[in-house]
């Protein structure tokens, strides 16, 4: 099946796709993109990633397996920290607080099953040395509510927040 609009066999897949997201999702729709990163695939869980600018360029490997490459969950995880890090650094720089250098997230990304189906939950373990505790709450809770990757596994994944 094709769509001759576009020409392309999976151009209406993909229009079908979105319109049946139109109706569900909560997330308003991006008035401006500021950056969309691009890679390629091949292999699955023992194969190969690369960005579209050569950035990237790394071998996977399937969790607990010998191999020498990464995997989605690793990936995720660290997207996912340097994405809060940066939110709590807004949410301290809104309220003038200057964050101790040795600030961090250490993210743990689990993928597991319940009966034939896969699920990913995940653990955002937040350092904030030498910030009170509910200020450090605050910076937390503020950029578990801005932080893009927050926005997009809320509802969709347990996540736990802990303060170190």
């Amino acid at each position: 099946m094709s769509d001759t609009r576009l020409g392309h066999p999976r151009a209406l897949l993909v229009d079908r796709v979105v319109s049946l997201n139109k109706g569900y999702s909560t997330m308003p729709n991006i008035e401006k993109i500021l950056y969309t990163g691009k890679t390629r695939t091949s292999g699955g869980r023992d194969g190969a990633s690369r960005s579209d600018d050569g950035r990237l360029d790394i071998k996977l490997s399937h969790f607990g397996s010998t191999g020498s490459g990464t995997n989605p969950e690793q990936l995720f995880a660290a997207g996912w920290s340097a994405c809060f890090l940066s939110a709590i650094g807004i949410a301290a720089s809104k309220r003038k607080i200057a964050l101790p250098e040795d600030h961090a997230v250490d993210a743990e990304v689990d993928v597991g099953h319940t009966g034939d189906a896969y699920f990913l939950q995940a653990r955002l373990n937040v350092s904030l040395p030498g910030i009170d505790a509910a200020t450090a709450r605050a910076l937390v809770d503020e950029a578990h509510q801005t932080c893009p990757y927050s926005k997009a596994t809320r509802g969709n994944i347990d996540v736990t927040i802990a303060l170190a």
